[in-house]
């Protein structure tokens, strides 16, 4: 389907360049809709959810608050309140930095490591979704494209 359909748009746009500013959008927030489905089920935001995967990347060694906002995909979290609910939900500890006092590491737990696993899963079946509508070599391409427009 177009994004013209999709959007109910009957003029057409200015410009090529301004469709794909509007598909990006478009398709951004269709698939975090689609993700946040996928997360609701386990009382998961779509940054807490991140959160947790940078945490298992970074297992078993703890990591900074600080370093967790620097990778963070939504720069506009605000990483210490999502590490706060992640320690209520006992999915990750957080401990006073031994190096700097005024620092504090965070690493995850067990339960928060179960909890990835479930989830990928889950997500594994999502992305077969994403396979029926894309090859490999075009996610590459799309992969690379955006980068592009990045850079």
């Amino acid at each position: 389907m177009s994004i013209e359909t999709d959007i109910k748009q009957s003029t057409p746009f200015k410009s090529s360049y301004h469709r794909v500013i509007v598909n990006l959008i478009y398709t951004s927030n269709w698939l975090a809709g689609s993700q946040t489905q996928l997360l609701k089920p386990f009382k998961l935001t779509l940054q807490q959810y991140n959160v947790l995967r940078i945490l298992r990347g970074q297992f078993p060694d703890p990591i900074k608050v600080s370093d967790i906002t620097e990778r963070m995909l939504d720069k506009m979290s605000n990483a210490s309140r999502l590490v706060d609910k992640l320690v209520a939900k006992k999915l990750v500890l957080r401990t006073e930095c031994p190096s700097d006092r005024r620092a504090v590491d965070v690493i995850i737990t067990e339960k928060g490591l179960d909890l990835l696993t479930q989830l990928d899963a889950r997500q594994a079946k999502w992305d077969l979704l994403l396979q029926e509508k894309l090859t490999a070599d075009d996610a590459a391409t799309l992969s690379q494209l955006l980068d592009q427009l990045r850079a």
